[in-house]
């Protein structure tokens, strides 16, 4: 931990070099060779740290998650995780398939997938697929197939109004051969798909932060700034490092983060003092920290629940 808290605090806090019209293919090289040794919430921390807007962090936060999730991916490679439908991200809507096709022994994917983070830049997809249906739920695994492979169609989505540097796609996989040494074991929701929610809020958080400080920091923001940003890093780290399926872990995290969003709000004034480009991206790009708030406090009720308690009498 004291490695990271010296870089936050001594390393130059310029960006890495981000230009051109795909500005992600030149951050995302100098990222990787930085981190690729790191363990991911470090990643995610440092690669916030050497961002120049959000949407840079949370790639930098995105990737790292995945690869807590999943260590075995490449960590100079892009990768995405491929869960939501038409019908949504919930386990009972993944109707993409992998099976063994009458009169073949290779197994194959069929469906398709929206929403998908990154997936334009991807090197790698982690897909979520329904090998069969029982009476009481849908049997999940995670195949990895590589991003241009044969019977894999990726189309581009249109910019979200928010960090339109990270691109979204749609795909569409048809007849995509999988090596059984792709799919990853375990069952693909208990496994991959509901821990990822936590381990993403995690590590994207994580890089935020990381950002935070450097944009403090080059431009000459107070001293007590840093010093309040940086014990939501450690507590960060901590967590990201902790079972993403314990509840008392997820009390911790919502706790975590309404921390941080106290924090992102009393530093709003300080923004007047940040270079124009980067200060004009903020407003629009802080939108992303309001996404799936439902999900996180649902997921908040369900922890207290699970360990005894109701949220509201938790203290009494």
């Amino acid at each position: 931990m004291h490695a990271i808290l010296d870089r936050l605090l001594t390393s130059p806090p310029s960006p890495h070099e981000a230009t051109g019209d795909a500005p992600l293919s030149t951050w995302w090289p100098r990222h990787a060779a930085l981190t690729s040794s790191f363990d991911p919430i470090d990643a995610a921390i440092t690669g916030g740290f050497h961002a120049d807007r959000v949407g840079f962090a949370f790639a930098a936060g995105y990737e790292a998650a995945l690869r807590r999730l999943v260590p075995a991916l490449d960590p100079k490679g892009i990768a995405s995780l491929a869960a939501t439908e038409a019908g949504g991200g919930h386990p009972a809507a993944i109707a993409t398939t992998l099976a063994r096709e009458e009169g073949a022994d290779t197994l194959v994917l069929r469906g398709k997938k929206t929403w998908i983070t990154l997936a334009d830049a991807a090197d790698t997809i982690l897909v979520v697929a329904s090998t069969h249906r029982t009476e009481d739920r849908n049997h999940l695994v995670v195949a990895r197939v590589a991003a241009r492979a044969p019977g894999v169609m990726l189309t581009k989505m249109p910019p979200t109004p928010f960090v339109p540097e990270i691109a979204h796609a749609e795909l569409t996989l048809d007849g995509a051969i999988v090596a059984p040494d792709d799919v990853l074991p375990g069952d693909g929701y208990a496994a991959y798909l509901k821990p990822f929610r936590t381990i993403e809020d995690l590590h994207v958080h994580g890089a935020l932060l990381g950002y935070l400080v450097a944009v403090a920091r080059r431009s000459g923001w107070p001293a007590s700034t840093i010093e309040s940003l940086l014990p939501l890093v450690v507590a960060t780290s901590h967590l990201a490092r902790a079972d993403p399926r314990a509840p008392a872990v997820h009390v911790a995290v919502a706790g975590l983060l309404a921390a941080a969003r106290r924090a992102i709000d009393e530093v709003e004034p300080l923004w007047s003092s940040v270079g124009e480009e980067e200060r004009a991206r903020w407003p629009r790009d802080r939108a992303l920290l309001g996404i799936a708030q439902k999900a996180r406090a649902l997921r908040t009720e369900a922890a207290w629940r699970a360990l005894g308690l109701a949220k509201a009498s938790a203290i009494a």
